[in-house]
């Protein structure tokens, strides 16, 4: 007669080294469950898709990388392999990207819905590794429930330039599930067939996840965690764990098993760390005692945002010091709750495994190499705080004995989910857009110059200039020495034609670093316009020397072609430009100028106007099409080119007095009287307004 199986592995006995037995469930349990957690996850996430990119690392990532603009190719797959750009090597990553722009170009919506379908995915896969694993159905199923629907998720899935987060995040929950199977085949003495090539699927899975993201790198180290609990391969010590397990296998052997594995660690390691040390991002700012001082706080930290999960933000900045006061009480926290998972190692070692999971996960992330200008993120629980829900979950299980107490646990947890999907649901709306993003880091932070700067940068970029500038003012005002407010300081004052006061922004921004092409490139177009031309081709020459491709730098260089009356070289340096870029908004706009200069202007105008397409808030462009038709003797084109000109930008003086010629030309002389004196009063030394002005009343 069969015997009904309690739990999901056979040999495991129900010992007070385990949790009682709830059973694994049936097949068809264990689908609905799967795929309730894969489509609710979709829909609790389903408000992302609609979102936008934001101009935190998804330009890096998507939306300015030409390589991953340009699509899914052979020649961009090489470059996939072999790129270190944002600081990091994972191929597989911008393999992800470039296939997104491939089926969706850069619509955000589709890049938004492959990271959320990703999430869904691994939270189905959390659930069939863990159930796998323990042999405990509903357990497994709320431990998933609560790692894909906790609001801490929202940054790895909402967030484009994280797809990295929710894709190795597959890879480690399939080497989870891989694993689990690994170890029965190994108990059923199937060791050379099914469990070899069963071995080699979880290292393949495992590699392809270091390409996704090199956080994987502590996964071996799980593993061997797992061997003492659930699995019972081994204990923390003689006579602690699952006697009714196989404990046949000695601890060396278990480490000499993930051998592969650790050389793919050390590999990737150590290509992490050049990449970001060449990348520039790895830190030398802190001194060891503050970082250890941080990483010990950041736990305590990590914890909390675990149990309350509010104020959260896309960056919390390193405050460089913390006080003493702060680091005694974390210590003292982590120092407790590591003593009391040691304690109940022997009767209760799921503790202990997910207390070690939960903090060995996290040290590639915790600051002991600072990366970045952050003290923690919430994308780095991704995968640590599975250890935290693997210490709590299996307790509740254990102490939840009789009928009563499972269904008050059963209340207890339905409760605990839904307030994280409302929680969730009001995360994801912070990912709205940039200035969504940035408003709730500004407000929940403090000394957050980052967020000051590139909320700035996003209306800079929706035309409120002014707004712009008190946010990067605000931004220096905390560190001074920001390159980034600087350089974007620089460019608002260059935007609003006072390069005199945007060339000192960018030298305090090229002191913090010298080799930076984009600062570079601005302070020659800064001294272009003041006139200082060998100190700009100097610039542009550096930046060319080394991205001869520099689209910007090469429209640059031409403009000073142009200024040094040569038209010809600089026309033939932007229609490169245009090769390289087809849609440069500024590239078009100058090379209508140097058409105009070579009397192409038929030429010059259709140029014009594809700027005007490109950038349709730019006010400039709109004045040349208006200056340009006035030229050509068609005054009403050329007065509705100006008026949309001054409907972007009031009161410019060049605009007010090709207005006024159009009028008068129109027979509107009135009006034309009106937009010359208007120039005057804003710019009272125009000479073309006050001539054109003059002629006028004189003719009268």
């Amino acid at each position: 007669m069969r015997t009904k199986r309690l739990s999901g592995n056979s040999d495991r006995a129900a010992t007070p080294a385990a949790p009682p037995a709830e059973g694994a469930g049936s097949a068809a349990q264990v689908r609905v469950i799967a795929l309730a957690l894969f489509f609710g996850t979709l829909l609790l996430f389903a408000r992302a898709i609609g979102h936008d990119f934001v101009n935190y690392d998804d330009p890096d990532y998507v939306t300015a990388n030409a390589q991953v603009k340009a699509g899914l190719s052979g020649e961009t797959l090489r470059w996939a392999l072999t790129s270190g750009e944002a600081s990091n090597w994972h191929p597989l990553t911008w393999g992800s990207h470039l296939l997104d722009v491939t089926l969706y170009g850069l619509n955000p919506h589709g890049h938004h819905a492959t990271s959320v379908a990703w999430h869904a995915v691994n939270a189905a896969l959390a659930f069939l590794a863990m159930r796998r694993l323990t042999g405990a159905l509903w357990t497994s199923a709320f431990f998933a429930a609560l790692f894909a629907w906790h609001p801490l998720r929202v940054e790895s899935v909402a967030w484009v330039s994280e797809r990295k987060d929710v894709l190795s995040g597959f890879f480690g929950f399939v080497v989870l599930w891989l694993y689990a199977g690994y170890v029965e085949r190994r108990r059923a003495g199937a060791g050379g067939g099914g469990a070899g090539r069963i071995y080699a699927l979880m290292l393949g899975a495992f590699a392809l996840g270091l390409m996704a993201k090199p956080m994987l790198v502590t996964l071996p180290c799980v593993l061997l965690l797992l061997d003492v609990w659930p699995l019972g391969r081994t204990a923390w010590w003689p006579g602690a764990g699952a006697p009714g397990a196989r404990k046949t296998e000695t601890v060396g052997w278990l480490v000499a098993e993930k051998a592969p594995f650790f050389l793919l660690v050390a590999a990737s390691s150590v290509v992490t760390y050049l990449v970001q040390r060449g990348g520039g991002s790895v830190s030398s700012a802190l001194t060891l005692d503050e970082r250890l001082a941080n990483a010990v706080v950041a736990v305590a930290r990590y914890l909390g945002k675990f149990f309350v999960p509010v104020d959260l933000a896309v960056l919390y900045p390193h405050p460089g010091h913390w006080a003493p006061g702060y680091v005694a009480a974390a210590l003292g926290l982590v120092g407790v709750l590591t003593v009391g998972a040691v304690w109940q190692g022997r009767r209760r070692p799921w503790i202990a495994v997910g207390w070690c999971w939960f903090l060995g996960t996290l040290v590639p992330v915790i600051g002991l190499v600072q990366v970045g200008l952050q003290s923690m993120a919430d994308r780095y629980t991704y995968l640590p705080m599975l250890g935290v829900q693997v210490a709590l979950g299996w307790t509740v299980r254990d102490a939840a004995t009789s009928p009563g107490a499972r269904r008050a646990a059963a209340w207890a947890g339905a409760a605990v989910l839904g307030v994280c999907a409302v929680a969730t649901t009001r995360q994801i709306g912070v990912w709205e857009n940039s200035r969504t993003l940035f408003d709730r880091a500004v407000a929940v932070t403090t000394g957050n110059y980052v967020a000051h700067d590139n909320r700035g940068l996003y209306l800079f970029k929706a035309g409120r200039i002014d707004e712009a500038m008190q946010d990067y003012r605000a931004a220096l005002a905390i560190n001074p020495g920001y390159l980034n407010a600087n350089n974007n300081l620089g460019h608002a004052f260059t935007e609003l034609g006072r390069p005199a006061e945007a060339v000192p922004r960018f030298r305090v921004a090229l002191k913090a670093q010298p080799d930076h092409l984009e600062v570079r490139n601005n302070l020659a177009n800064a001294l272009a316009d003041l006139g200082q031309l060998a100190e700009a081709t100097e610039h542009y020459d550096f930046v060319l020397g080394r991205r001869p491709d520099h689209s910007n730098a090469l429209n640059g260089s031409a403009v000073l072609l142009a200024m040094q009356n040569r038209p010809a070289e600089a026309k033939a340096r932007l229609e490169r430009v245009l090769r390289l870029a087809p849609d440069h908004a500024s590239a078009h706009a100058n090379l209508g100028n140097v058409c105009s200069m070579l009397g192409l202007r038929d030429e010059a105008l259709g140029h014009y106007h594809r700027a005007a397409e490109l950038s349709p808030k730019d006010a400039h462009t709109r004045y040349l099409i208006g200056a340009l038709l006035n030229e050509q003797g068609k005054s009403a084109e050329a007065a509705a080119s100006l008026q949309g000109s001054l409907a972007l930008r009031p009161n410019h003086p060049d605009a007010l007095a090709q207005l006024g010629l159009a009028w008068v030309r129109l027979g509107r002389s009135d009006e034309g009287l009106r937009a010359w004196r208007a120039a005057l009063q804003v710019q009272p030394d125009h000479v073309q307004a006050a001539a054109w002005l003059k002629a006028a009343t004189e003719g009268k």
